[in-house]
This record gives structure tokens, sequence and C-alpha cells, in this order.
């Protein structure tokens, strides 16, 4: 027994030598969570350090294929998205493996927009103040302006003047390092008298019923100094008179009016002529009675053109797919959100909805219209209501609106033919710009922390620029928490959609009520009409609330009160 003892200790050790055992190889990452990033088209090279290596191989694979047999890997994909590497180390003495996950993410490329028209054509000595903005990124981006190829700023605005005539091309560039992004404005100078007048109206006809006032306005006017204006009703008598026209006429019958523009130019007459044709029809014409069928419920919406805002072509929450890309398409979506009792956003100032009824909705001179919105205390987003009636029986809202006057109207701080012009952001999640008829500026704000949709601006508007116009309330939003985190929005004392009105708001089902009586013409005069077919409600404010976003008026629902209360 002794002996075995012996032979067994002497058959495990050396006497006179240290003991050696050879381990396994060990791969140690220098990424506790084993993931690398990096961005599309550059290159990342892993190099873990290593145990009890000494003659290993390796092996670098990638959904089974192999990429590499060094130690080190260099690795680049232009397609974003995760890759799952596996590293796998062998000797004589084992072996290990580790997964690594590498994130190949986005460049971010820096985005700039200049808000405003691409083409201008200015009067020598004409300021044009121009604004960039650029996408928000996590990089330091600079922002530079040249002046045909020159530097000439580089602050978020640019004033442009020339004193001498010619072509220019001011460019805006974005640059960080993942690349560069520019924008540019091509202005045309020309001599003050070389400016082109323009005087341009939307449509050559027009229907109102005998007794109101008719508005014929242009939709667009420049240069305008210097211009003499007549119009004339059938051929009779000729009245000197302002670009705009109000026309009123005792009788029903078909009316011509024609406008006549002149100025001089260097000696040269210049002369622009339009015709109009006017239909004026008698009160009542087309009056649609109610019957024991009539829904009190709207039952068609006819247009949807929302301003830029976070719930436009939102996925989620907003409810848009990939298919509202078209007027029509719009309205279906609308159509389906107003049937489901579900809010719809009109987005910032000026967007709309117009739906019409199965029956006219009759002048009662007391409440007759109900428009449900979301409104809350504390969070009032007003709409203008508009009325329209059928004047010419063509089933259709192509009349004239009158507003229903609420309780801001005729007050200073309310503006009427308010307009503000929208334009599309040059790249996806930026900012959307806008400037307004009073000069001022400003942005819808992206706001990434809550949506994922490239753009607020409508999909189905094919133009880069469009124009909403209405009547615009003082903004009375503010923080009350002084520090931006909590926004308050107080109600209006009556007369808006989306108003938590103490007088018109119904709280069982958050519906505002309206009178046809409150109508009023573009001069703010009451207008008697004894019934109404279609209705638009119109936001009415331009403003934001910090985090919150823009504000925009949401309709649920409309009714005739009559068939409800």
């Amino acid at each position: 027994m002794f002996l075995s003892v012996i032979v067994a200790v002497s058959s495990s050790c050396n006497i006179d030598e240290d003991i050696t055992t050879t381990m396994p190889p060990e791969i140690i990452l220098d990424s506790e969570t084993g993931i690398y990033t990096i961005k599309q088209g550059r290159e990342i090279v892993i190099a873990p350090d290593y145990e009890s290596a000494e003659g290993a191989t390796y092996r670098w694979t990638l959904d089974g294929r192999l990429l590499s047999t060094s130690p080190s890997l260099s690795f680049m994909r232009e397609e974003c998205g995760e890759y799952y590497i596996v590293l796998t180390i062998t000797t004589d003495a084992g072996s290990d493996s580790e997964e690594i996950r590498v994130d190949v993410i986005a460049l971010e490329v820096p985005m700039v927009s200049i808000a405003g028209s691409k083409k201008q054509t200015v009067a020598i000595g004409t300021e044009v103040k121009m604004s960039a903005t650029v996408r928000e990124s996590s990089l330091p981006t600079t922002l530079v302006w040249e002046l045909n190829g020159e530097a000439v700023g580089e602050a978020a605005e640019y004033l442009f003047k020339a004193e001498t005539v010619g072509s220019y091309t001011i460019t805006a560039t974005a640059t960080n390092e993942d690349g560069s992004h520019s924008d540019s404005v091509e202005i045309d100078v020309v001599r003050t008298e070389d400016m082109p007048f323009v005087w341009e109206f939307d449509h050559m006809d027009y229907h109102t019923v005998e007794g109101r006032k008719l508005q014929i306005a242009p939709s667009s006017m420049s240069n305008a100094e210097g211009v003499s204006y007549t119009w004339q009703i059938d051929g009779g008598e000729v009245i000197v008179g302002e670009a705009s026209f109000v026309f009123i006429a005792p009788n029903a019958g078909e009316y011509t009016v024609t406008a006549v523009a002149t100025t001089e130019k260097e000696g040269e007459s210049i002369t622009l002529t339009y015709k109009f044709a006017v239909t004026v029809y008698e009160e009542g014409a087309f009056y649609r009675a109610k019957s024991g069928t009539s829904n009190a419920d709207w039952n068609k919406v006819y247009e949807y053109t929302p301003a830029p805002g976070q719930f436009i072509n939102e996925l989620k929450t907003g409810g848009f797919d990939a298919t509202h890309t078209t007027p029509q398409a719009a309205i279906a979506y609308a159509e389906g959100r107003l049937n489901d009792a579900n809010w719809l956003s009109l987005g910032g100032f000026g967007g709309y909805v117009v739906v019409g009824f199965d029956h006219s909705i009759d002048n009662s001179g007391d409440y007759d219209l109900g428009v449900i919105g979301n409104a809350f205390d504390g969070s009032s987003e007003p709409g203008i209501v508009w009325v329209m009636q059928d004047e010419n029986g063509n089933g259709l809202p192509d009349d004239t609106w009158y507003e229903l006057a609420g309780s801001e109207i005729g007050k200073p701080e309310t503006i009427l033919n308010y307009a503000v012009t929208y334009y599309r952001p040059t790249g996806p999640q930026m900012p959307v710009q806008w400037s307004d008829n009073l000069g001022n500026s400003g942005e819808i704000d992206y706001l990434k922390q809550f949506h994922t949709q490239d753009y607020y601006y409508p999909l189905w508007i094919e133009e880069d620029s469009y124009t909403l116009t209405g009547t615009r309330l003082e903004a009375r939003n503010y923080d009350k928490s002084g520090n931006g985190s909590y926004w308050v929005q107080p109600h209006y004392d009556w007369g808006y959609a989306d108003n938590f009105s103490p007088s018109d708001f119904q709280s069982g089902d958050k519906a505002n009520l309206f009178k046809i009586s409150n109508a009023i013409d573009f001069e703010g005069n009451n207008v008697k009409l004894s019934h109404i077919d279609f209705v638009k409600i119109q936001c009415a404010v331009n403003a934001k609330s910090g985090w919150l976003g823009e504000l925009s008026t949401e309709v649920c629902g409309f009714y005739d009160y009559s068939l409800k209360k």
C-alpha cells in the first residue's frame, strides 16, 4: 500500500520543476454588451483581447458565411440594420465563442430648407429676408449662406438686397461630419419700372342671392402703384373703383361684370381686362326641407385640407396610412374618422374640413348647429365656424362662405383675411416653415419624441407650398409652470368649435352650439340666411405650446341641433 502511494505521487508532479497546465483560449471584448455601433458606409475594426491564444485560429462568421480568419475584423455595410457576427477562437486546449452585434445606423446628413418661393422677381433695392431651417441632429452642424458662390453669412437668417440688375442665386448649405445639404433661391433683380403688374382672380363665375353683397376680389396682386380700376355691370355705367368690387343685385338673373385695370410704364399703357359671370338666385330657391327620414348628423365630407401638424400623416394615433396620397383619399380618411366619432385634426392655422347634410338646416334664431370637439378645461383649440347656402343648387360647396360671429369678432386683436403660406420641407422629419401676409414667419415644430412620420406637410398636396386664409384669433396659451412643463390653453367666451366655453359647450357630447343668425359677411355685417347646407371649420389660432406642439382644432362630428334636442 505504501508503495502504491509513492507511485501515484510520482506520476502527477515533477520534483524539481513548476507544475504547468495548458488553459483553453478566452475572448475578451472591449464592449461589455457585445454591441457595436457604426454608421452606414463607415468601417469599424473590432479587435478583442485574447488569453491563452498561442497558436490559435480565428473564425468570424455572419449567417454562417466566413468573414475573416484574423484576430481582428474590419466590418462595413451600406444597409442599416442589426448584424450578428460569431467569433470563434480555437487552440489545442479548446475553443471559445462570442456573438457580437453590430448596429449599422443611418448617417445624420443635415437637411436645410429655405422658406418661400424658389424663384422670385424683385425691384432694385428691395430687401428680401430669408430664413433657413436645419433638421435637428446630434452632430455639430454649421450653416453657410452663399451669394452667387461667395460666402455671405452664417446666421439662421440672411437679408438680401441688390442695387444692380441681374440674376442672383442664394444658397444655404448645412454641413456636419456625415455630409452636407443645400437649398437655393433664384432672384431676378429688375428696374422698378420693369416690375410686372399682377392682378389675378381664382375664378370667373360667381353665385349669390338677390339683395346680398358679393365681393369680387383678386387672389393675387403686386406692383399696383399708380393703377386705376373701373367696373361695369352689363355694359352700363362705368364705375371708378378699387381693385375689389362689391356687387349687389336686387333681382334674380344673369349678370356680366367687367373689370379693367390700367397703368402706364415708360409712356406705354398697360391694360388688364376680366369678365365675370354672376348668377343671382332667389332666396330659398334650392331649399331642401327635412323629412321623417332626415339624419341629424352630417352625411358627406366635401373637402379636407388641414394645415401641417403633428397628427397629419401620423400612422398610429392619427390613423393615416400609406394610401392617403390624393385629395379623394384624404376625404375618405376624414369620413372614416368622423363615422367612428374619432377626432379629426385640422393642423395649424387655417386647416379646414367641409361637410354637408342630407337636408337644409333652418335658421331658427336660436341654436341650430352642433359641432363636436375634444376640448376640456384648460385645453381649448378654437375653430371658426363658416356656413354656406347652396345658392346655385348644384349640391356643391362652391358658393359664398359666411362666418358665424363669435365673442372675439370686432376686437382689434382679431384679424380678418389672415393668410399663412406653408412650405414643403426639403427632407424628412424637419419642421414646416410658414410665412403670413403680415410679414411674419415661423415653423410647425417636428416632435420626434412623439411621432415618427416623415412629414407633417399633407402628402396629398402636390404643390411645394399652399396658402390657407381665414379669421385669426389672438392666442391665449401660456406656460403656467414657468419651465415649459405645463401649458394651458384657455377657452374663449362663445362661438367657436373645440372650445370649452361657459355658454355654448355641452359637456355630454363635447359639442359647441351655434346660431345661423350670427352669420356675418366679409365686411363684418350681419347677413340673413334662411337656412344653410354646408359647414366649414377652420383652425383659428397660429400658436404652439412648447413640447405639446402646435394648437390645432379637432372635430369629431356635426349635427342639426333641431333634430337632437
